[in-house]
Order: C-alpha cells, then structure tokens, then sequence
C-alpha cells in the first residue's frame, strides 16, 4: 500500500489539488481586494517545497501544465488585442510604442550593469519592463473612455512593446546557449521574420478559408487551438520561445474569430484551467529564503521598481508632448502600461529556467508584477474617471446621446416566451417599450427540432408552443398593443431567436432570467450568452418580481456619459412614460473625488434628468465610495428596479480579470433587475 508522500505525487492528486486550489483560493483573495492571481501565487508557496511539499515544481505532469498555461497565457495576450482600435491610431501607437519599449529596456539594462550583471543578463532584464499587460482594460471599458485616442493608443501599443520583449528574450536565450556570432544573430534574425510572416498571414488565410467551410463550433474551437500548438512547437525548431508563437498565433487568428463563441471558448478554456496552473508554478518556483534575502538587500528590487516607474513615466511624457494630450490622458497611458503580469511573467520563468537570470533577480520580478499589479489598476481608475466627463466622451455624448430621445423608429421587440408564469410580465414591459406608434410586439415560441418530423415529442412541443402563442396574443389585446406571434421549429434556440429577430427586423430581443440559470458557466455558454453573441440587435435581460406596470421606483446607475453609458437612462425613459413614475439617477466616482467634481458631476446628471417628462420625478445623486457594488447595493434598497449595463468583457490578457460587476450585483439585489447587453 502506497505511503501518503507518495500518493500525493500521484499525477491524478496532483491534478486534483491544482483544481481544488483554482476554484477555492481566487475567490479569497478577491475578497479581501486583492487579486486572484496573487492568491494563485501564494497557494504555490504554501503548497509547495517551501511550505507543504504537496506539490512539486519539476514533476512531469506540473511542468506539462504549467508550459501550456505559459503558451496559453501569451496566446490569450495576443487574442485580446483589439486590432480595429490598433488600425485607427496605428501611426500613434507605434511612436508611443517605441517611446514605451526603448526607454525602460534602456533604464533595466542600466539597471543590471550597475549591479555587475553581464550584458546579457542586463539586456533581459530591460525586455522584461520593456512590456505591459492591460491588467485595467476592464476599468477603461466601464468608465467609457476606451475610444478616448489615448487609450486606444495605449492598447495599440502593447502589439510592438509584446511582440519587442519576446523578440530580446529570443535573442538572449540564443546568446546564453554558447557562442553566438553575428551569422547567427542574422540567421535568428530572419528566421523570426520568415516566421513571424507565415503565422501572421498564413493562419490568418487558412483560418478565414476553414471558417467559411465549417461552422460547427467545436471543430472551429479544435482548429484554434491546433494553430496555437503548432506555431509554439514550430517557434521551438527554429530556435525560439514557444512563447512567441503563441502571442503571433493570438494576433493571427485575432481577426479570424472575432468577438464571438469561439473566442469565449478559447479564452475560457484556458482562464479556468492552464493559465491559474502557470499562476501556481510561479508560486512553487518562489524560495522563501530568497525572498527574505531580497528585503534584506533591497537595493535590486527597489531599483528595478523604480526604472519601470520612471520610464514607463517617461514614455508617456513622450507621448503627452508629441501628440499634445492632456495631463489626465498622459496619467492614464502610464498607468495602463505599468502592470507587469503576462509577458514579464512568461519571459521571466523562461530566462530563469535557461539561467540567464538569477533567483534575486526572479523573485524581485514576481514582487515587481505585485505592486503594479496593484498600483496600476488604482491608478487607472483616478486618472480615467476624470476622462469620463471630458474628452471623447463629452464629443460622444453631444454628437450621439443628446439625439437618443428624439428618435422616432417604431420599437420592434422580439419576445421569446418558454414559462408562462414569467410570460406576462415579459410581454408588459414589451409593451411599455413598444407603446409608441408603430410599435410591434413578437412573440416567438421554439419548438426543438427532432430527426422525424412526425415524432409525438415534436408534436407535444408545437402544441405547447402555439398555447404559448395564444396566451401571448390575448395578453396584447388587453395591453392594447400590435401583437404578431412567431412559431419556429429548430434544434438551436439561440440561433432561432437571433434568426427570427433579424427577420422580423427588431431592434430589441427581451429575455427573462432567474438567478439560478444566470450564474452556470458552461464551457459552451449559455442561452443568453449565444444570444448576446450572435444577435445583430441589443438584447435586454430582466428579472421581473412583479409586474413593470406597478413598478413605480426606479434606479438607473449612470457609470459615465458615453452613448453606451446612458442606454439604461434611454431605457428608462422609455418605461417611464407614464405618470407617478420615481427615477433615482445615480453617478459613483471614487472615494477621493473633490467637493468641487462632485458639484460638476451633480450639475450633469441634472441636465440629464430634463429628458423625462414633467410628471415623472427625478432624484440625482452622486457618491464617492470606492466600492461600485456596495454604492449600488446601498442605494437600491427602496427601489423596485434597477437598470444595469450588461458588463460581459470577460478575460483579460491574465486570464483572471474576472472582476466585472454584474454578477455580486445580481447576486445582492433583491428588486427586480433588467440588464441591457449589446450585440
């Protein structure tokens, strides 16, 4: 019978260990404000050589793992990259670019000679501030300024600082390996842009030729992650990092598959499983003795901090001079590329492993992606919610929003109808959106499809369909609403509600949701997911506890005055036609917002709350409270509905960015809530 120190170096309790730790420790952290990959770190400590000894870092199922988490994590960083943003600012984005890589590869490289590390090791250490991860791209998007030219700039760039890093880490991996003349150099040279072009246009070609042959998901899911194997493996025969063809693979079929399924199932495939495993890796790699002899020699990793502030500063004073930003805009791009996480993190691990970089030098890095990991984030968060009001988003709000309330396209609502107890209340507030003239109400009831057409389970599933159908047009009749029922037969309901939406040429699909089916993540998505994905129009998702003709209060949090940030105000504009209606327009900035932004914020909102009609009341309030989620909680508890931003960016280049404020929304609530997604 085998010991306990041996069973648990079985690979299958290895496995089982790394998911208990994944699906456990995040969510701790994540509580206590701090991010879920530290706890993934710190998991890799405890459980490791240095604390438990439950796992062990050169074991052959750990090493397997943790490469793929490293490959996928590269992968995730290149697919993340908007390349529709990186085409409009790409002059821009390749100055600040250069600005952003150059100086901080300059400022490592002094950085590792002054401390008696040879050329190369110094080289490295430059590349590994040289880059920068999005780590705060979810905060740009909630705060709306992410079409702000600075940001968009900013994200641009991370292509040539990415694609700049890993290239020098190439090169000195090639150097470290013994003598490296200059044939060499010139050999690795071309070899990188021989097959840097292949995979760019090559994938691209072969996966636009195979998308438009097949359409089932999984083989298009089976075809990405093929790509991404097949470029790291052949990365590794001409003599570079695996890890730079899987950032090249993610930028290849970047354009491929767009925003859509399979890119969810991408990402998530390697958000839940390989990347936190990589996470975990680093943790076991970390020595505690080091780690103790770095705060007592704290000359290395307090320089390195420094060097990466400081020109990552720089690099953004560059571009604040060149392309005349403001202040405010300079203050964002820095923090944006300040977060060191994926490549760092990724390069580090290799060099160390190649021996180019020493366990000093490692741990100071692992300590350097803590605090800008962080400190970014934070800062981020300052300078951007002072874009919120300015910039792009007032040229936005005035061009765009200001003519939202004088649109005059008949509302076309598609409403799928499955429960009949959740039906009228569905079918009401269709009608309160749909009142106006020429409005239409669709109703659709989805039969699933079998293989016999005359099968009993078919027949049973129309006949219940169409008793749908029935009670739907008597509840229009009693609403005094145009009512068109649709019956449609198919094996995917998602499609078939996309489908007979854009048939019937609706600008709105209403969906329904309880808490319990809201909240499973499956590995292919949801109803609503699919929905949200594939539907050419905005999709509206309500939790209705009581019928939207009673309800009277209404909360609508305003997260900034882009025209996406006030949807939910056009929304409830909408429901509040009628009278007696009582709408709570609520801003949450920070908590060290002055009295005087404040005041300017509270003025805004006020010009905002003229486009209701005169016998609706308006309250506005603006509060400071660092917590998004607690501010809303708070203010919802005398409300009878709250109308929300879907927030659906999913996985950042990390793939831990799971913070998005929907979900401990929904889950606090206990009025009924609409969410408004877009397509």
């Amino acid at each position: 019978m085998e010991s306990f120190s041996e069973a648990i170096r079985e690979p299958i309790v290895t496995f089982a260990l790394l998911l208990a730790i994944i699906l456990l420790i995040p969510p701790v952290f994540e509580k206590l404000r701090l991010p879920g990959l530290v706890g993934l770190l710190v998991a890799g400590v405890v459980f490791g050589s240095s604390g438990l000894g439950f796992l062990n870092s050169k074991s052959e199922s750990m090493v397997l793992l943790s490469d793929i988490g490293k490959i996928y994590l590269m992968f995730v960083a290149g697919l993340e990259i908007d390349l529709e943003q990186f085409r409009q600012t790409r002059n821009r984005s390749l100055g600040f670019g250069m600005a952003t890589f150059a100086i901080p590869l300059i400022a490592g490289t002094l950085v590792g000679r002054c401390f008696g590390f040879e050329w190369n090791t110094s080289v490295l250490i430059g590349s590994l501030l040289a880059s920068h991860t999005l780590l705060a791209f979810p905060i740009v998007q909630r705060l709306g300024v992410v079409k702000d030219e600075a940001v968009t700039v900013t994200i641009g760039a991370t292509i040539f600082t990415d694609i700049g890093a890993l290239l020098v880490l190439a090169v000195c991996v090639g150097v470290n390996e013994g003598d490296f003349t200059a044939l060499d150099f010139a050999r690795l040279f071309l070899s990188l842009i021989i097959y840097a072009a292949i995979v760019l246009f090559g994938l691209d070609s072969l996966g636009k030729m195979f998308f438009s042959r097949t359409k089932q998901g999984g083989n298009q899911f089976l075809f990405v992650l093929l790509a991404l194997f097949v470029s790291s493996v052949a990365a590794e025969l001409i003599g570079i990092e695996p890890i730079v063809g899987a950032f090249l693979a993610g930028l290849a079929v970047n354009d491929v598959i767009g925003d859509g399924p399979v890119k969810e199932k991408t990402e998530f495939f390697g958000s839940v499983l390989f990347i936190p495993i990589f996470f975990v890796q680093m943790g076991l790699l970390l020595d505690l003795q080091a780690f103790q002899d770095i705060f007592r020699s704290i000359g290395i990793p307090l320089s390195i901090l420094a060097a990466l502030i400081i020109s990552k500063f720089l690099a953004a004073f560059f571009a604040k001079t060149i392309y005349r930003y403001s202040w405010q805009q300079a203050i964002t791009m820095w923090s944006l590329s300040l977060p060191q996480v994926a490549a760092t993190l990724a390069a580090a691990l290799v060099a160390f492993q190649a021996q180019i970089i020493n366990e000093r030098v490692f741990n100071s890095v692992i300590l350097l992606m803590l605090v800008t990991a962080v400190a970014g984030p934070l800062i981020t968060t300052r300078a951007a919610e002072k874009l919120t009001f300015t910039s792009a988003s007032d040229s936005d709000s005035k061009s765009k929003a200001t003519n939202w309330s004088n649109e005059i396209e008949p509302v076309r609502v598609v409403v799928p109808v499955y429960n009949p107890e959740t039906e009228r209340y569905l079918l009401e507030l269709a009608s309160l959106l749909a009142k106006e003239e020429g409005g239409k109400i669709f109703p659709l009831a989805i039969a699933k499809a079998q293989a016999r057409l005359d099968s009993p389970q078919l027949d049973k599933a129309v006949e219940r369909s169409q008793t749908l159908l029935t009670q739907a047009s008597e509840i229009g009749k009693e609403l005094s609403i145009a009512v068109k029922p649709e019956l449609r037969i198919g094996y995917d309901v998602a499609q078939s509600i996309s489908h007979t939406s854009r048939e019937v040429n609706a600008n709105l699909i209403l969906l329904g949701f309880s808490t319990g089916n809201m909240f499973q993540s499956r590995l292919f998505g949801s109803i609503t997911d699919s929905v949200l994905w594939s539907a050419h129009c905005s999709v509206a998702i309500a939790r209705l506890l009581d019928s939207p003709l009673k309800i009277q209060r209404i909360l609508v949090p305003i997260e900034n005055m882009s025209p996406e940030g006030l949807r939910p105000l056009r929304f409830a504009q909408n429901i509040a036609a009628t009278p007696g209606k009582e709408i709570t327009l609520l801003h949450v900035c920070s908590s060290g917002t002055s009295k005087e932004r404040k005041a300017m914020l509270h003025e805004r909102l006020q010009k905002l709350a003229t486009r209701f009609s005169p016998e609706t009341t308006v309250d506005v309030k603006v509060t400071a409270q660092s917590y998004y989620v607690m501010a809303i909680l708070n203010a919802s508890k005398n409300q009878e509905l709250v109308i929300l931003r879907s927030q659906r960016r999913r996985i950042g280049a990390d793939g831990l960015a799971l913070s998005a404020t929907t979900k401990p929304l929904l889950q606090g609530l206990n009025c009924s809530v609409i969410l408004l997604g877009e397509p």
